[in-house]
């Protein structure tokens, strides 16, 4: 079998797969209507990255999402203490880019067959990503699927959801954020969540332990953020890398000047994927962006570097473009 070039070829379509949400939203967003006037009536559209609802003077944010085939990273090298902690991680950071606070998640395993010690393990995971991010576990749910969920006796699937909580003027939309306004990145712990299909069947097996790194939670340090900073927008890098930014508000653009990617991605670029590719499937070394005024940047910056390494990476510009340099690379292009 021909080595994957990119993420279409390793078997994940994402213009496929976009064309098939909007066809999902499409219909689901007659449900916006329902509850109208009463508590949990629905604020906003969908797409943003968590949805809310009312609930008196707060709105409650809501958010779910899975680690995807990292499950066979863990499976493949037995090791599933770390895989709770991505699961957190995927949905509180998808949470707190709205300006909420993760209070309470609930999660849901499904196994091939019912495992005592398997369940154990995904347990320490959950437990570290829940005391990262100061939030309970208040349910979920586990189920033995061995008709769906194959993988020689140790298969599972791991998803969860989250919910937050912010007051109603204290939602950060993107509203706000004008031509002139400067983007600050925040480092990534290594590949996280996203892009694992393509990087499983690019790398070699050697190169697992680092893809199992778990998802790094940024949740304390922007709630400091937030609490100290007129934040105008946040994105979570995921799936689709940097397009992750045109999430936050139409009619605008950025240019940045990207830190030079860490060895996974240039290990994965290797094998002979193109770096417009890397960029709209991985992170490449930054897994959050925040957007502030330049005026706010310094202060920014300070409070962002006590957490975990953040650096200015480029502005906000009136074209409905993504043009990056990459630094180390000496590599352009537009997305």
């Amino acid at each position: 079998m021909a080595t994957p070039r990119d993420y279409k070829s390793s078997g994940v379509d994402i213009k496929v797969e976009e064309k098939s949400i909007s066809a999902l939203v499409s219909v689901i967003r007659e449900t916006l209507q329902f509850r109208k006037g009463k508590i949990g009536a629905a604020i906003g559209e969908i797409g943003s990255f968590s949805g809310f609802i009312e609930f008196g003077d707060y709105a409650l944010s809501l958010a779910t999402d899975g680690v995807g085939s990292k499950v066979l990273v863990a499976q493949k090298l037995k090791k599933y203490d770390t895989i709770g902690i991505d699961v957190i991680a995927m949905n509180v950071n998808d949470v707190i880019c709205n300006g909420a606070a993760p209070i309470a998640f609930v999660d849901y395993i499904a196994l091939e067959k019912t495992s005592e010690y398997m369940l154990k393990e995904i347990a320490k995971g959950l437990l570290e990503g829940a005391k990262q991010s100061d939030m309970p576990i208040v349910g979920g749910e586990t189920a033995t699927l061995p008709d769906i969920i194959k993988g020689d006796g140790e298969g599972f699937d791991l998803a969860g959801t989250c919910l937050g909580a912010v007051k109603k003027d204290k939602i950060i939309s993107g509203k706000e954020i004008v031509p002139g306004d400067v983007v600050i990145g925040i480092a990534s712990s290594g590949v996280h969540s996203n892009g694992l299909t393509l990087a499983r069947k690019v790398l070699g097996e050697e190169d697992y332990p680092e893809l199992l790194i778990p998802t790094r939670i940024y949740v304390k340090q922007i709630l400091d953020l937030i609490e100290n900073v007129k934040v105008k927008g946040m994105a979570h890098i995921t799936g689709s890398g940097l397009l992750n930014l045109k999430r936050l508000k139409k009619g605008i653009g950025f240019e940045l000047e990207l830190p030079e990617p860490p060895r996974i991605f240039k290990k994965i670029m290797d094998t002979g994927v193109e770096i417009e590719e890397m960029y709209r499937t991985f992170n490449m070394g930054t897994g959050f962006m925040v957007i502030v005024s330049k005026e706010e940047k310094d202060r920014s910056l300070e409070i962002l570097n006590k957490y975990y390494p953040s650096y200015l990476i480029g502005k906000v510009i009136d074209q409905d473009v993504i043009n990056a340099h990459i630094k180390g690379l000496n590599k352009e292009f537009t997305l």
